[in-house]
């Protein structure tokens, strides 16, 4: 037992001595920057070691573990939390919010550099005046198509629902698969669902559904059945095939149009660096001006109340919001900047930034559901049964189960 003892105080006095040893040897503060994206991790690498490079005070590491959400989660249950958290806008973020763990940036200066827009997102998804992180970068999601397709049958972009309808029905007359759907996997299903949801009823709802004064039941009729409505332009296999499947086969010319976002573009270009594609809303209704491009908040960066490295924190935060280092990750993921008067320069989303530049956006949807409603796979069984009634029962009994719990 003495032995024992005297072992393990030796390999302590060791593991001690190289801790200090190390931490002299870098003579840095060490910042852990935890995000979410596995497709962002090289792009977030590259900047990271310009960061690092820069000065020789502050020394950040990126953690990306698979499953990201579920090990932050399982991390604020052990008090672990890392400094800096960068994740999306989703009901994750609310429900970490709420919680506290998250530093109060309100009047935070980094604020002043963003655009308003989107930090009012963040308020509305938490349900919280506190603003407890910085929007760095946005996403969309639309209706990609081919442009070639396009012009080969004479198409032109819709504006309108009515529109849209007509020219899959154009595009299945000429022998084209109108949408390439990909609904193996349930997460694509709500594609569609964002865009009708938000445009036909509003985030609105969402705040009086969380007052249990309007129900999925009374409000939800029309976007159901125009859900319905786009599955008659599929490719007969539209359970069959999955998110990769759509996205190398829209590369390779099979379908006219493609209901995605915008994350979507750099794997499609890695099956074709010449894929020929445009970008529009979907047209949701038949008064052009009504129609709002989706658009949320893809990563926002966040602290922990508890970090001991506040400062530092902000440091990276500062540096990442430089408009050069945020048109270098925008650029690389095929974002848009929250950064006033950065844009985004790829031919093709250039259809969608009139719609950004006039604020004629409007949040995911199913950033407002709480994840335990379950929404992808209820989406998924209701395409594939078609019962609306059932489908929107199912969504308020599982959206009152959640709000009974919290």
């Amino acid at each position: 037992m003495k032995l024992g003892k005297y072992i393990a105080a030796c390999l302590l006095t060791v593991l001690v001595l190289t801790a200090c040893g190390a931490k002299e040897e870098s003579g840095r503060v060490q910042v852990e920057f935890f995000q979410n994206k596995p497709e962002a991790k090289g792009s977030f690498d590259a900047l990271i070691e310009k960061f690092n490079s820069s000065q020789s005070e502050i020394k950040v590491v990126q953690v990306n573990p698979p499953d990201a959400e579920t090990v932050l989660k399982t991390r604020v249950v052990k008090n672990d939390i890392p400094d800096i958290i960068g994740m999306g806008a989703t009901d994750t973020y609310s429900l970490l919010a709420q919680s506290g763990i998250f530093m109060n940036l309100t009047d935070n200066p980094l604020l002043s550099q963003v655009d308003e827009t989107y930090v009012q997102m963040l308020k509305d998804v938490a349900g919280m005046d506190e603003v407890t992180g910085i929007p760095y970068s946005t996403n969309a999601n639309g209706v990609m198509y081919n442009t070639e397709i396009f012009k080969e049958l004479g198409l032109s972009v819709p504006k309108t629902w009515d529109e849209l309808l007509a020219t899959a029905q154009k595009a299945k007359e000429a022998g084209k698969i109108p949408f390439y759907l990909t609904y193996k996997d349930d997460w694509q299903t709500v594609l569609p669902f964002n865009a009708l949801a938000s445009n036909l009823e509003g985030i609105e709802f969402y705040m009086e559904r969380r007052e249990g004064t309007v129900t999925f039941a009374d409000k939800y009729q029309e976007i159901a059945e125009k859900q319905l409505a786009l599955m008659d332009y599929g490719h007969g296999d539209n359970f069959g095939k999955n998110y990769a499947d759509g996205n190398r086969e829209f590369a390779r010319g099979e379908s006219a149009m493609y209901i995605q976002g915008t994350w979507a573009i750099p794997e499609i270009r890695k099956a074709n660096p010449d894929a020929p594609i445009g970008f529009f809303p979907l047209p949701t209704g038949n008064n052009p001006e009504e129609n709002k491009l989706i658009s949320g908040v893809d990563t926002l960066l966040a602290i922990s109340e508890d970090s001991k490295h506040k400062e530092e924190a902000q440091q990276f935060i500062q540096f990442l919001l430089e408009p050069e280092n945020s048109k270098q990750y925008i650029t690389e993921q095929t974002l848009f900047s929250t950064v006033e008067g950065v844009t985004q320069d790829d031919p093709a989303v250039a259809e969608l930034l009139p719609y950004l530049e006039r604020g004629q956006v409007i949040d995911f949807a199913d950033h407002y559901i709480p994840a335990a409603v379950q929404l992808n796979s209820v989406i998924q069984s209701f395409l594939q049964n078609r019962d609306i009634d059932g489908y929107l029962k199912k969504l308020d009994t599982e959206w009152d189960k959640v709000a009974d719990r919290r």
